[in-house]
């Protein structure tokens, strides 16, 4: 972040409300356009905050991410604004990624996007020719049928700028929740085993397999937007989840709600009781970041030091704590067998779930507690305890050696308008809430301000509506319909509404589909038809 703020001289924000959901980075970022003078573009279907501070908005049509960023190319190649020798010395498959791209002269990507011609143009010469240019993104850009696609359209632009592995430079992704990042880190993914070793890689099964005194498999495993549905498949009879409120966040929430009440068992490890607590056979209490020690490992990839404040309040116990706990009764009973994985957590802190880390995971190796308590903020890959930690990946070489160029091309979202469903409905966070608002709506202070769920109307809408700014209105989806009261305002362009999914009496996820992303298995939250009425 300190990079960015501080060595970028231009930057283009897509698919980040950086402001409201990031607003420490965000409040940096404004810094750096007032201060520094840096040329910001900022491409969002609405006037995000973010949009005061850019010399330039692209309002792109949502789901038209794809056809935005080829046509920025095809004219950043058609001027031979691209970097030829970064291109030649450090990229594959030029040739092949470059006769898709120029499939999207400017005149096509307008019509397709909504953006027009002028504009295209002058965000193209922005990012040919000034340099180092920062790519800011977060869920707008993956939570989409497209949404991988949507990333590596990103990284081919900024490998044709030249603008990997330099300092002010990069694609950088803003992570949407606290330590999601570590949670992927270590291993919380369906392919991975901790830092990314896949689990279809016999030497790092085999590595585990050692550690642990275990016998693995290397069967891919589910994604959690596969669990849910995977209940009425015969697929899952017993979830256990441990703080996540798939009742509230996942889309299309009646079929959810209605998986899990299909469910055999259900335990949910949480620190309030949630919308699926409704559903849990069993509450397990977790405890808050206050009341336990640790690493949470934040969106730049920094290992920060988490030290205990108060002691766990009434029964609640670090989920490491509770984890254990429970594989050590299940060994007790015979339930698991000494070869298990989880025969050998006998820990007794979390120190030495660190010292286990350092050793197989070699991103992680050089990071011990000492040097966290020490005050050393370092950031993976980390190799050893000499290392400094790596503020800039990729400088010299990528990871695989040389960059892939991927020729992707613009795919429609799953659902778009109709006449029976006319609109376009957005989904995100607002500044005052957290997600399913498990925490925020139990803050007065934050409920004063923020109170129910709004749903943004552009005016225009609004007056062939009859709305007067006061009236409730109803959307409707294929899935479901919610009502709550309208906020007219020219934040979103006719013909879209943009809602939240902080409250359950209406929840936008009433309403939106299950459709994934086919590799990441990520839902289409930011683009579903539906249509509007005033209650």
């Amino acid at each position: 972040m300190q990079d960015v703020f501080q060595g970028a001289q231009a930057m283009f924000i897509i698919g980040s409300n950086t402001t409201e959901q990031h607003p420490v980075f965000g409040t940096m970022l404004r810094r750096a356009v007032k201060n520094r003078n840096v040329k910001l573009i900022v491409a969002d279907p609405r006037k995000i905050d973010m949009v005061d501070f850019a010399c330039l908005h692209l309002q792109q049509k949502p789901g038209t991410d794809i056809a935005l960023l080829n046509g920025l190319m095809y004219l950043i190649l058609e001027n031979g604004w691209h970097d030829q020798v970064f291109i030649e010395s450090r990229t594959e498959d030029f040739d092949e990624f470059k006769i898709v791209v120029k499939q999207y002269p400017p005149e096509k990507v307008s019509k397709i996007t909504g953006i027009p011609v002028k504009q295209l143009y002058q965000a193209a010469e922005i990012m040919g020719t000034i340099k180092p240019m920062a790519i800011i993104w977060a869920m707008g850009i993956t939570q989409h049928i497209v949404g991988v696609r949507n990333v590596m359209t990103l990284a081919n632009l900024q490998m044709l700028t030249g603008n990997m592995g330099i300092p002010g430079g990069g694609v950088n992704p803003l992570r949407g929740q606290n330590n999601v990042q570590g949670a992927c880190d270590m291993g919380g993914l369906p392919n991975v085993y901790p830092a990314y070793q896949s689990v279809t890689n016999e030497e790092a099964r085999r590595k585990f397999e050692s550690a642990w005194g275990a016998s693995l498999d290397n069967k891919v495993g589910l994604t959690a937007t596969e669990m849910i549905p995977g209940i009425l498949e015969d697929k899952i009879h017993a979830l256990y989840i441990l703080g996540e409120d798939p009742a509230m966040s996942d889309p299309d929430s009646a079929h959810v709600r209605h998986c899990l009440e299909k469910v055999d068992f259900l335990v949910l490890q949480e620190l309030f009781p949630s919308e699926t607590s409704r559903y849990a056979d069993v509450l397990l209490p977790g405890v808050s970041f206050a009341e336990k020690d640790g690493t949470f490992t934040n969106t730049e990839r920094r290992v920060q030091k988490l030290n205990k404040v108060i002691e766990p309040l009434g029964e609640a116990k670090p989920d490491w704590e509770i984890i254990k706990e429970l594989a050590m009764r299940l060994l007790s009973r015979q339930i698991l067998t000494p070869d298990s994985p989880y025969a050998g957590w006998d820990y007794e802190n979390t120190e030495e779930i660190m010292v286990e880390i350092n050793s197989l995971t070699p991103s992680y190796a050089g990071i011990t507690y000492a040097r966290l308590q020490n005050g050393e903020g370092l950031q993976w890959p980390c190799p050893n305890t000499d290392h400094p930690g790596t503020r800039i990946l990729h400088i010299g070489k990528f990871a695989r050696g040389v960059g892939k160029f991927a020729p992707i091309d613009h795919i429609p979202p799953a659902e778009s308008p109709d006449d029976e469903y006319p609109w376009v409905m957005s989904t995100g966070r607002v500044l005052y809430h957290w997600h399913g608002g498990q925490m925020t709506r139990r803050s007065e202070g934050i409920m004063k301000v923020y109170g129910s769920a709004l749903i943004e109307v552009n005016p225009d809408d609004a007056n062939r509506l009859g709305l007067n700014g006061k009236q409730f209105v109803r959307v409707t989806s294929r899935r479901g319909s919610i009502q709550a009261e309208a906020l007219i305002t020219d934040r979103v362009p006719p013909g879209m509404v943009y809602a939240n999914f902080h409250f359950p009496e209406a929840s936008a996820n009433e309403l939106t589909q299950a459709v994934l992303d086919p590799i990441a298995k990520i839902p289409e939250y930011k683009v579903t038809a539906v249509k509007v009425e005033i209650v």
